[in-house]
């Protein structure tokens, strides 16, 4: 369990770090669209948005499987386990929407 708090502080971390890049981002985006820059660089950033984004949601569903889902299965509570893998299953699939 020590060895998996550890991991999850650093997976935190990792996820606030970009998440504060994602921020800088979109602000860069709104500035390029507020000066009237022009479409394709702006969709060429929005681009980069989505990335960033999926980058971040692969961070927080690694943290609900090995986390969340590994208290579950260690609990031996199988309706807890089954809750688990259904908010894995929709996580996974509203990060692939």
């Amino acid at each position: 369990v020590e060895a998996s708090n550890v991991e999850a502080k650093q997976n935190k971390a990792a996820i606030l770090k970009r998440l504060a890049r994602l921020e800088g981002q979109l602000r860069g985006v709104t500035r390029m669209v507020d000066e009237g820059r022009y479409c394709v660089d702006v969709l060429v950033q929005t681009a980069a948005v989505r990335s960033a984004l999926r980058a971040v949601e692969r961070l927080v569903i690694e943290d609900h499987a090995n986390h969340c889902m590994e208290e579950a299965i260690l609990s031996g509570d199988r309706e807890e386990q089954r809750q688990k893998f259904r908010e894995l299953v929709a996580l996974l699939e509203k990060a692939r929407d």
